[in-house]
């Protein structure tokens, strides 16, 4: 069964740094995308990045471009997102998730795309 455990998460003033980790399980097959949303209070839900399997192609939200880094490693099928220079408005809950996909994709995919999620990790940037 597909599982994905996120972790990472904590308080951080702004300004700081933050690595999440999302650790995948149970999915096998090549071609999928593994996506980081986050959710703050009173806010939908929002795509933060994503990375595309097997190419590693990566796309970003506007607001985190040059900020944030996804990357995978593929040994611990383990997806990380690197955030720098932290905001206060960064603060959310930070989720994985995955599809799979045969489609060719050139963005970032929608919350509705994805079938397997993990619980979230809170990311709180405060002074």
């Amino acid at each position: 069964q597909v599982q994905l455990v996120e972790s990472g998460g904590g308080l951080v003033q702004p300004g700081g740094s933050l690595r999440l980790s999302c650790v995948v399980s149970g999915f096998t097959l090549d071609y999928y995308v593994i996506g980081w949303f986050r959710q703050a209070p009173g806010k939908e839900r929002e795509g933060v990045a994503c990375i595309v399997s097997p190419e590693g192609s990566t796309f970003y939200q506007d607001s985190v471009k040059g900020r944030f880094t996804i990357s995978r490693e593929n040994a611990k099928n383990t997806v990380h997102l690197q955030m720098n220079g932290l905001k206060p408005e960064d603060t959310a809950v930070y989720s994985c998730a995955v599809t799979r996909t045969m489609m060719q994709v050139g963005s970032l995919l929608p919350a509705s795309a994805y079938d397997y999620w993990g619980q979230g990790t809170q990311v709180t940037v405060s002074s």
